[in-house]
């Protein structure tokens, strides 16, 4: 299997780290960022996969990174994650294209669950995208 290239995005530095290196024991390609801007940045230059994204931060909230996200690197799936939110903010990022909804605590397992989906899905996006190129190019001997 393909190494996921994972970027994780929460301003609690101790639960970043720690969940960080445990993704990393299980073989993902993990980034991390402390906010919003710096998920962003990141993005620029280095992209990835699937980002797991806090919804409450200081500074740019895990909505607006979304948002941004999803405006600039549509084929990046986002994996929401929050410990305060409200009902509304997890209608808001399904709505906005988020791929999940995760509460904390997390289970481990759970998450790698949910990650490991939300990169299948962009493996059959490719696959698809690939087909359709293929069909375009016969049709057109």
């Amino acid at each position: 299997m393909e190494s996921i290239r994972l970027l994780l995005v929460d301003d609690e530095n101790d639960f970043r780290q720690t969940v960080a290196k445990r993704l990393v024991k299980r073989g993902m390609d993990t980034k991390q960022a402390a906010s919003g801007e710096e998920c962003l940045e990141i993005l620029k230059d280095d992209p990835v996969d699937v980002v797991v994204l806090d919804v409450k931060m200081a500074g740019m909230d895990g909505i607006e990174t979304l948002h941004r996200i999803k405006k600039n690197h549509p084929e990046i799936e986002v994996i929401m994650l929050t410990g305060h939110a409200t009902t509304q903010d997890g209608v808001d990022g399904l709505k906005t294209g988020a791929f999940d909804y995760l509460n904390k605590p997390i289970e481990l397992e759970h998450l790698l669950g949910k990650i490991r989906q939300a990169h299948e899905k962009l493996v059959r996006e490719k696959e698809k995208l690939k087909e359709a190129d293929f069909r375009v190019c016969i049709s057109r001997k």
